[in-house]
């Protein structure tokens, strides 16, 4: 349950959108068997349209764990893509290695070992897309850390964007949670007022930002 939409909406949507097969499908059983947090199913299919409608070319994602979401954008985009991400958890970096070797992946992937505070200050180039989807609480800080390293007419997706629905509503709000939550409030509310920025909010999963960089940030 993600306190996000009512539970048989979420759970029809889930049963209604084609099941996938190989190898992500062997990560999403491995992610649900070890409590391993990937983009939600349905976030999942909603990014599949965006990038083949985006296309990006270089795509700046923070936030590895298994490889899952890296994997997945490389395959919609036939590999045509090259992806760097950042992980600093040692299981799950290893199985992220592991995984992107199991894809064949090793020359479109490259994984930024490391607390991302320290690893996204050596990043080159522009990317057409920033993912985000790290400690919830850091948010802004990585945001502020790689927009300008978006190419305008770019795209930044932050997931988990509504956080249970303690973003939205202080009566769900848990206690130790207080702070992430005050943190993603001031973020969204960042992202959604700034001018160079166009940003949608989106009530599925566990909630998505799709921010669109209109002009550079001043």
């Amino acid at each position: 349950m993600s306190n996000i939409v009512y539970d048989v909406v979420e759970d029809y949507i889930r049963e209604t959108l084609e099941q996938n097969t190989g190898q992500i499908r062997e990560m999403e059983l491995y992610a649900e068997e070890n409590s391993v947090p990937i983009i939600h199913k349905e976030v999942a299919e909603l990014l599949k349209v965006i990038l083949k409608i985006h296309r990006p070319k270089r795509i700046l994602e923070i936030g590895c764990a298994i490889g899952y979401s890296s994997i997945l954008f490389s395959s919609i985009l036939d590999n045509d893509v090259e992806i760097i991400t950042t992980e600093r958890n040692p299981v799950m970096l290893e199985k992220a290695v592991e995984n992107i070797k199991k894809a064949g992946l090793e020359d479109k992937i490259k994984i930024l070992v490391g607390d991302a505070q320290e690893t996204l200050k050596d990043i080159d180039g522009k990317f057409d897309m920033i993912f985000i989807d790290a400690a919830k609480g850091q948010y802004k800080m990585f945001f502020d850390m790689v927009i300008d390293k978006l190419k305008v007419d770019g795209l930044v997706i932050s997931d988990n964007i509504l956080y249970k629905g303690m973003i939205a509503s202080d009566d769900l709000v848990v206690r130790r949670k207080k702070t992430i939550v005050k943190r993603m409030r001031d973020y969204l509310d960042y992202i959604c007022q700034s001018d160079y920025l166009d940003t949608s909010i989106i009530p599925i999963g566990d909630g998505l930002a799709i921010s669109y960089k209109k002009s550079e940030s001043k």
